[in-house]
């Protein structure tokens, strides 16, 4: 199926994809925010950028009186990494933006424009949005439009099977959440615990009517864009992963990756024509096997990283789930 023209998609992520869409630190990471691959990006870095995030955008000042600053550094520190893998996979997959459209895409500078007070969109998104805004327009446009190239390169031939539980309740506030969290979490240990363990597990669950449980279970990218920029598309073969599809449902789901394919187009009669918004997220989930084969240190100050949401979290206990190898169970390569 063809998805898109791919000049025309690349169009639509450089015009306006961007509108939607310290302490303990080791000896070479004094004073860098971040290092990759030896790299560094200094501390006085990050926090100029907030000092711009604040003094030229109206968005920026009202996280300032709200005590809400840590969540731009942070995310200067996301982008900062993804910048990084992009421009790996970009080399590897021998892909590259149009000079022309990028020179086209800065005349009207979709990120020229600053943010008001008050925004309509999630806070993780207006905080994305201002960070871009914040960094090099140039670097920011071409790093969107990669993103999006890679996941329209890929979205019509990506397809995962795999087995899974699931863990439950009628409640997702407070501390019930977290117990949520932590039950889904435990269940994904034990799905690791050898290649056998999660075969057993998902057997007895299936005779549990309260549980969702399946094995065998083939999704194509093409079928779920929105599901294909989660942790499940970017795991590797005998590898578990336990998340939270939707923040708005009190469900987590536990998965044993078992096949993973990429190299040709997947038929399917269930096809959805995918946004720039969900290619451009479906390009950053693809990035997410890149990030073992650099060496990244983040400065624990910014948090820590989260594979599972590729974001940074608070901290440990902020994750968004976990991914784990089967114990006795090599990884296989995509």
């Amino acid at each position: 199926m063809r998805i898109m023209g791919r000049r025309r998609a690349l169009v639509g992520v450089l015009a306006g994809s961007l509108l939607l869409a310290g302490c303990n630190a080791g000896p070479g990471q004094v004073g860098a925010a971040v290092i990759i691959d030896g790299a560094s990006v200094p501390v006085d870095r990050v926090q100029q950028m907030i000092d711009k995030a604040v003094r030229e955008h109206p968005y920026g000042q009202q996280l300032a009186k709200e005590h809400k600053l840590d969540l731009v550094g942070r995310e200067i520190v996301r982008q900062e990494i993804l910048h990084k893998l992009t421009e790996r996979a970009a080399r590897r997959e021998g892909i590259r933006v149009d000079e022309s459209l990028v020179m086209a895409a800065l005349q009207k500078d979709p990120l020229a424009t600053p943010m008001e007070a008050k925004q309509q969109d999630a806070p993780e998104t207006s905080v994305e949005q201002l960070v871009a805004r914040v960094r090099d327009h140039r670097e920011a446009l071409i790093d969107a439009a990669l993103q999006s190239q890679l996941g329209l390169k890929y979205l019509d031939k990506l397809s995962v099977t795999f087995d899974f539980s699931s863990v439950s309740s009628t409640d997702a506030t407070g501390g019930d959440a977290d117990k949520l969290r932590e039950q889904a979490i435990e269940k994904a240990r034990r799905f690791a615990a050898s290649p056998n363990a999660a075969a057993e597990l998902i057997a007895q669950d299936q005779q549990t009517s309260d549980t969702q449980a399946g094995a065998g279970q083939k999704l194509p990218a093409m079928q779920s864009p929105a599901t294909a920029a989660t942790v499940l598309f970017g795991i590797q073969p005998n590898t578990v992963a336990a998340f939270q599809p939707s923040p708005q449902q009190p469900l987590w789901v536990v998965v044993v990756m078992r096949e993973r394919t990429a190299d040709k187009p997947v038929a399917s009669d269930q096809a959805t024509q995918p946004s720039a918004q969900q290619l451009a997220k479906v390009g950053v989930r693809l990035l997410q096997p890149y990030l073992d084969q650099v060496d990244l240190k983040v400065n624990p100050r910014y948090g820590v990283w989260d594979v599972v949401e590729m974001n940074l979290a608070a901290n440990e206990a902020s994750k968004k789930g976990i991914v784990l190898p089967v114990h006795g169970a090599a990884p296989q390569q995509r």
